[in-house]
């Protein structure tokens, strides 16, 4: 129960401040920035790395859990809780800053601004990416260590940057299926469900290649 509390509470605060800052940006009108954004999802991934990594893992992300159960770094048996742990959180999140933000379309929601199937190969190798460094640094299904913050946070918020603005880089599922169920905009949710986990299984073989 620890470690589904942890995946709960670390999704949670991740999607309350990445997608917080989105809405914030929108409604100020640029004040936060599309950098500010960046930062703000690479810097929360590493503090809650560093906070909850050695209590769940700090998968936070359904993408990653599936990705560790298939690569056999992680407990079969665990994944359900974990998932649902996970997008709990991200919901709550997205229901607390639709009282606080009420005005707000899209609560941070992700949605391609060209084709569906451009922001659906994007979405799978940014999760590629992702993946692919977190299985490098994790230790077993743990990301913790003294550079795995770093590393992975600063990975996200790269990505956010240049991929953010065509694709949303959003790279977990509860990120955007949360904003996308409260506002509604459940349109090209699919992408972001399928896509995440596609990378992410996909950084496994390349992994076990080179480490083997």
């Amino acid at each position: 129960m620890k470690k589904y509390l942890a995946e709960f509470l670390g999704t949670f605060i991740l999607v309350f401040c990445g997608t917080g800052a989105m809405i914030i940006d929108q409604q100020t009108h640029g004040a936060v920035s599309r950098v500010g954004i960046s930062l703000t999802w690479g810097l929360t991934v590493m503090a809650l790395i560093y906070s909850i990594g050695d209590i769940s893992g700090c998968h936070i992300n359904p993408a990653v859990s599936i990705a560790f159960t298939v690569a056999r770094r992680f407990k079969a048996s665990l994944l359900p809780g974990y998932i649902f742990s996970q997008i709990a959180g991200a919901l709550l999140a997205s229901v607390v800053l639709k009282l606080l933000f009420p005005s707000s379309v899209l609560l941070g929601a992700t949605l391609p601004a060209g084709t569906d199937m451009q922001s659906f190969l994007l979405e799978t190798l940014l999760t590629f990416f992702m993946m692919f460094v977190i299985l490098n640094l994790a230790h077993g299904s743990k990301e913790q260590g003294r550079m795995a913050g770093i590393a992975i946070g600063a990975v996200i918020g790269l990505e956010a940057m240049f991929a953010g603005p065509i694709c949303g880089a959003s790279m977990n599922p509860a990120r955007s299926i949360a904003p996308a169920i409260i506002s509604g905009h459940t349109e090209h949710i699919w992408i972001y469900i399928l896509a995440p986990v596609f990378g992410a299984i996909a950084a496994i073989p390349v992994w076990k290649c080179l480490r083997s």
